[in-house]
This record gives C-alpha cells, structure tokens and sequence, in this order.
C-alpha cells in the first residue's frame, strides 16, 4: 500500500476514535464510528485476496448496521425527552437499541458472528488495530451513557461471551482466530462490569490492549498464522518465544502476571454486588478459554519441531525485533503489584 495512503487511513483512524470519544452530541459520535470504518476497510482488503475482501464485505455490513440503530436509538431519545446529549439516555427503548448495536460493533454474543471471520481475513497488523482501536469508540459510549444501561441484559451478553467465546475457540488451529474468540471472552468481563464500575471496565480494557498488542505483535514477527507454523518458532527465536508464552498466561489470567489484576478487582466488585452467581459462572467459563491459551503456549514453547514436518520451513531470517515487543510484553507480565493503588482510584 502507498505510504500517503497508509497515514491517510491511519490518520483517519485517531481522528473518528477522538471524535467519537470527545463528543457530548450523538451525531457527532455517529460521525466518529462513521469516519472508524470507513478508514479501516481498505487496510483489511488491502492484499486484494477473496478473503481479505470478504472480510471487508462482512465488517462494513454489520458497521454499518450497528451504526444505523446507534443513529435510530439516539434519535428515538431525542424525540421523547428533546435532548441529543449522549450522558441523557432516559428513554428505556433507546436504550436497548443502543446496547444491542454497541454490542454488535464490539463483537459481543450473540452479535459475535461477524468478529472471527474478519480476523481470519485480515492481516496481523489490522487485526490488532481491529481487536484495541476499533473497540475504543463502542466502549467509550458504553462508558458515557452506564448509568442507562439494562444490567441483566449486559450480565447476559457477558455470560454469553465468555461461554461461546471459549468453547468455539477450543478447536482452532489459526491464531488469528485464536485470538479473536479470546477478544470476546475478554469482552465479556467488560461488559459485565461497565454500569456497576465504569473506569474499572476501561482498566480492563487498557490492560488487555497491553497484553493483546504484545501477542499480535510477537506473532506478526515470527510470522505465525497456524499452530503448525508456531511450533517452529523456538527455533528461531527462543527470547521472543518465551515473551510469548509469559503474555499467553497473562492473557489467561493466571495470578502472578498481569492479567489476573481485572479479573480479580471485578470478581471483587461483582461480590460487592450481591451478584456472586454471575462472578462463579465467569470464573468457571474462563477455564474454557485457559484451555487454549494453554493449547496456544504448549505449541509456542513446549513442543520440540519434529523432524518430518508437513508444512515448508520458513526461512531463518535476522530480521531485528520491534523494541515495543519487549516493552508491551514487560507491561502485560508485570504490572499485578500495583494493585493496591487501583481501589482508591477506582
């Protein structure tokens, strides 16, 4: 792609994410989303493959819908109370359309359908931006108007999440897939928690950008689109392997990394809550997802090649590694012992 073309699109990108996240007025966060999908589509059909352009096909119709019932819910509120300000959401019907067309552009179940599939056809750089930027405008929204929100349907939604996203993500072999189930895993504990604790929502959300950009990262670097491609990684290189396997677990959520920290702090507060039957089934549903970043960990570092492979080896290459691996990596392993300083900002 054109370099000019390349920071146009890019450029676009940062500009719908600040519009939408700055606004007060609903057709300016429309516009935003607006401007969002519009910039990414030619970065996911870029290659010009079928399938990067069936892709881009199934992304902008469901955006495009998703935005068309942001537009109707907003305008359904301004007609009953007179008011186009995103923080005055009153009117319950608008507000279950607004739910339901956020979740349709984050991926939540059961909107998730499109979301696996548009990974799969992208390269392993849109798909982060797909899987962090993109995600940013929706959960802003969410943010702005929590007070609103139907919280039995979002723990719904959540539950939801959680189970589909790891039971579907159990028999995967491509990463990019891999990876997108795990988003709406990770959705799901966002979700459950935005009209209860908002900014502890957005520090989920923030951390898990971390722990996802260090992954795509590592995997665009060793170049590995198939568990059968990963498996010869540890050969090539072994420091980029290990990250790997740390920021997996992180991503899992195992206690001594960083991804254990939202996950704890919401089980916390949905505690608080009285909602302990919805943080067990989380709890429990988020083994499922264990499973396969496990699965994903064991290829990446555990397993020797073996020496009749049925796949062409890649070529060893010397080509130099992205410093903000190692600084995302670090971030995504490290930061659970500033725990204690999270409560009283929260």
């Amino acid at each position: 792609m054109n370099p000019q073309a390349k920071l146009i699109f890019t450029s676009s990108l940062l500009l719908g994410t600040t519009i939408t996240a700055s606004s007060n007025h609903w057709v300016l966060a429309w516009a935003g989303l607006e401007i969002n999908t519009l910039a990414i589509l030619p970065l996911i059909s870029k290659s010009h493959h079928p399938r990067a352009i069936e892709a881009a096909t199934k992304y902008f119709l469901v955006q495009a819908t998703a935005s068309t019932l942001v537009l109707f819910a907003s305008m359904t509120n301004a007609w009953s109370t007179g008011q186009w300000d995103i923080t005055q959401l009153t009117n319950p019907m608008s507000c279950l359309i607004l739910t339901s067309a956020l979740a349709m552009k984050l991926g939540l179940a059961p909107f998730h359908f499109w979301f696996p599939e548009v990974l799969q056809g992208s390269p392993l750089p849109t798909g982060l931006l797909l899987s962090t930027l993109m995600k940013l405008p929706p959960i802003t929204l969410l943010f702005m108007t929590s007070p609103s929100l139907n919280p039995p349907l979002l723990t719904t939604m959540a539950i939801l999440s959680l189970a589909l996203g790891g039971w579907m993500g159990l028999n995967q072999t491509q990463t990019r897939k891999i990876l997108a189930f795990s988003s709406i895993s990770h959705l799901g504990w966002m979700a459950i928690i935005i009209p209860y604790s908002p900014k502890l929502s957005l520090l989920n959300f923030l951390l898990y950008t971390l722990m996802t950009a260090a992954t795509f990262l590592t995997l665009n670097t060793i170049k590995a689109l198939k568990l059968t491609t990963l498996m010869t990684s540890w050969t090539k290189a072994p420091a980029l392997s290990a990250a790997l396997l740390l920021t997996l677990l992180s991503l899992a959520g195992l206690p001594p990394l960083t991804g254990f920290l939202p996950k704890w702090l919401i089980i916390q507060e949905l505690t608080k809550q009285d909602m302990a039957p919805a943080a067990t089934a989380l709890s429990l549903l988020s083994l499922l997802g264990l499973f396969f970043y496990l699965r994903l960990a064991y290829c990446a570092t555990i397993t020797l090649p073996p020496h009749t492979t049925n796949h062409m080896k890649l070529w060893h290459t010397n080509k130099p590694t992205n410093p903000a691996i190692a600084i995302l990596a670090t971030l995504s392993i490290t930061l659970l012992p500033l725990s204690p300083l999270i409560p009283p900002l929260i």
